[in-house]
């Protein structure tokens, strides 16, 4: 009897993939129907061609659901489009922004997402840099921003990528250089990162109050690249323009070699007051026995607007839209229900994915997994743990079937930034694929991020892969174990109180 008990508790506390048998026989008709059959690039071309750059709470956002819904239903799925609240709308105007001293020339500018305009009016003013990071730290500069424009941090360092290799001390000088630009971090409780986030939501209020006349953002890219973000959980009651990051390092030097740039911009921005719905993309092929238990595959169909929004990313939908087109033509039949869900909201802090997930929360334990795809258009090299050592073993088995592809690599990492994050604090295991770069750094938010970016062979890669182990875990004969659940936190969107600025 003793020898019997330690026996059943060995197997009980064995490894996952020691218990599991990874059914891989689906596994050569996919890779063919993702390889040979694809319509990956087609997909993808209309979506960044013919429907666009897909803003959340932009016409062209929804045209994307009711596309992708139709596209899916062609394939023979299940779709709904799933409704949740947003946050105020918000659309882009013209900008322009001048340079007036110590010489004139036009720079390049974009607005900020979710920040206002000047009214069409031009403001002008002298540039000021500030350290704005801290309230201790503002408060030195409060007297200095009325009538300026506010470069509130020190410049991102950028290392020119044609130049010189990098010596060790060109890496000491840029470790040193992104210091200055360092947010603090030093206290990680809770109420410290919330008062964080709280004075990052009131800090364009102050600067309102206190009349400056707007804000500058570093590209922060080579070769005027610029990187584009902003949240309706970040509201600006004043003109926010993000401009190159050769643009404002040379601002930022002129100030401190004691010459004070003069700027004028104009700015036409429209930006809501109330709450407006959005919705994520869901389609679904229902499992043959257990119904009721999921896969997820996600990427986000949202993107900004500088380019089409093609590696970031269009390219991650169009795979979860072709590995579904693959699943449902090889005539294969997955035990659980495999869902295909295309967000909404992403760039914009999680915000389709954390509705999605909250919604569902009641059936948390009923995912198997969630596997999302969202770091450009490189093929997939293999999977990021996501702190889940337990299921290593697993993983290796899961992708043993597209080694030929180059796609079984496993890393002991935690993978930040997207979707898979938001099912996590429910407990549900979640990872976000490796990818090659194929210059993602590049093309990440800017005006580069175009369809002449898209690499076809990788992403019908991706889409064999994303179809295999999406297949393998919907046949799996137990569901994973869950992770540590953990409270879901507010973002705070709006200011403290006595800050809101009328407009």
């Amino acid at each position: 009897m003793k020898l019997f008990a330690v026996l059943l508790a060995l197997s009980t506390a064995a490894p996952l993939a020691a218990q599991s048998q990874v059914d891989t026989s689906g596994a050569g008709v996919l890779i063919d129907q993702a390889m040979n059959r694809s319509e990956v690039m087609q997909n993808l071309q209309h979506l960044s061609d013919v429907i666009g750059p897909r803003l959340t709470g932009s016409r062209a956002m929804r045209r994307a659901n009711e596309w992708t819904a139709t596209r899916f239903r062609a394939y023979g799925l299940r779709v709904a489009l799933e409704p949740y609240q947003f946050g105020v709308m918000w659309e882009r105007g013209s900008a322009s922004l001048r340079l007036t001293a110590p010489f004139a020339r036009a720079i390049t500018a974009h607005s900020w997402a979710w920040t206002e305009g000047t009214g069409g009016k031009p403001v002008a003013g002298p540039v000021i840099l500030a350290d704005l990071s801290t309230p201790e730290s503002l408060a030195v500069y409060r007297g200095k921003v009325k009538g300026a424009w506010v470069l509130p941090r020190a410049p991102y360092p950028v290392w020119n990528p044609d130049g010189p290799e990098m010596t060790p001390e060109d890496s000491t000088r840029l470790a040193e250089q992104l210091k200055l630009r360092a947010l603090p971090s030093a206290d990680t409780s809770a109420p410290a990162v919330a008062a964080r986030r709280q004075f990052a939501v009131d800090l364009p209020y102050i600067l309102k109050a206190e009349g400056a006349l707007g804000s500058l953002v570093d590209g922060a890219k080579e070769h005027a690249l610029l990187t584009m973000s902003g949240s309706p959980n970040r509201v600006s009651p004043l003109p926010s323009l993000v401009i190159s990051n050769e643009d404002y390092a040379m601002l930022a030097r002129l100030i401190v070699r004691g010459v004070s740039p003069m700027l004028e911009g104009t700015v036409e921005n429209r930006l809501g007051d109330k709450p407006v719905q959005q919705w994520n993309t869901v389609a679904e092929i229902r499992g043959s026995e257990r119904p009721r238990q999921f896969v997820i595959l996600g990427a986000h169909l949202d993107s900004w607007d500088l380019g089409t929004g093609v590696t970031d990313n269009g390219t991650g939908s169009m795979v979860v839209l072709e590995a579904a087109r693959a699943i449902a033509r090889s005539g294969l039949k997955p035990k659980r229900s495999i869902r295909f869900v295309l967000f909404s909201g992403e760039e914009q802090g999680l915000l389709g994915s954390r509705a999605y997930a909250e919604r569902h929360a009641a059936t948390a334990d009923s995912i198997q997994a969630v596997l999302v795809l969202d770091n450009g258009t490189g093929a997939i090299t293999g999977q990021a743990l996501q702190g889940r050592k337990d299921l290593e073993g697993l993983w290796r088995q899961l992708l043993a079937p597209v080694a030929s592809l180059d796609a079984d690599s496993i890393r002991d990492a935690s993978k930040m930034g997207t979707d898979h994050l938001s099912f996590l604090p429910y407990g549900v295991p979640g990872f976000n694929f490796d990818q090659l770069r194929r210059g993602y750094n590049h093309t990440h938010h800017s005006q580069s991020d175009t369809y002449d970016k898209a690499v076809a062979q990788d992403l019908k890669q991706a889409a064999a892969v994303m179809a295999v182990t999406a297949y393998e875990l919907a046949n799996l004969r137990e569901l994973l174990p869950r992770g540590p659940k953990s409270p879901v936190v507010p973002v705070p969107s709006k200011p403290s109180p006595g800050l809101a600025v009328s407009r």
